[in-house]
Parts: C-alpha cells; structure tokens; sequence
C-alpha cells in the first residue's frame, strides 16, 4: 500500500521561497508519476506539477519558471521549489501518486499549507 506524506509548507512573504518534499512509502516509487496538485479555500484543486518515473516534467501555466518539481528515486522522496512566491499561491499543497504517466492519480497525502503574505 502506498503512502505519501508532504512537508515543508509554511507561512512566507511575497518573493520568498519554499521547499516541499513529498515521502512516497511502498514499493514502485521510480516507475511511479509524481505530482503537486494545490487547494485554496472555496476553489477546486489544481494541477501544479508532474514528474514521470524518467524525469520528464509539467508545469502549470501559472507556476512555470517559478516552481521546479524534481525526484530522488534512491530516496523514495519527490521535491517541490517554490520560488517568487505570490499571494495567489495560498493553498494546502498535495502529492499525488500513479503508476506509469497515464489514467488517474490514485493515491494522495494529506496535504501541506502554503501561505504567501503580501
């Protein structure tokens, strides 16, 4: 059974940064796609970043050249950086997991908050 536990949110000022790891615990992490979908309050979740089992990425139109999603496969641990932060980017931030690049995500942590003051 896989399990994914996010950490590293927090509360930041606009420009800032932050870093968010994503612990996959179960077996596949290397061959699994990894992604960062975010929350905020009264809004559906959005899809932030992807990353498949070979490395390739996908970004957000919103977050692109500002987040970078990478993976540690020795590690089971799946990273995103988050730079120039802006206020819009306020959300609970969660990692999913799926096997292989298609179909749905078909596990997810319990999230992590992210707050950007103005």
């Amino acid at each position: 059974q896989v399990q994914l536990m996010e950490s590293g949110g927090g509360s930041v000022q606009a420009g800032g940064s932050l870093t968010l790891a994503c612990v996959f615990s179960g077996g596949g992490f290397s061959a699994a796609t990894m992604g960062w979908y975010r929350q905020a309050p009264g809004r559906q979740r959005e899809f932030v970043a992807a990353i498949l089992g070979g490395g390739g990425t996908d970004y957000a139109a919103s977050v692109l050249g500002r987040f970078t999603i990478s993976r540690e496969n020795d590690k089971n641990i799946a990273w995103l950086q988050m730079t120039d932060l802006k206020p819009e980017d306020t959300a609970t931030y969660y990692c999913g997991s799926k096997r292989g690049a298609f179909g749905s995500w078909e596990y997810w942590g319990r999230g992590t908050q992210v707050t950007v003051t103005s």
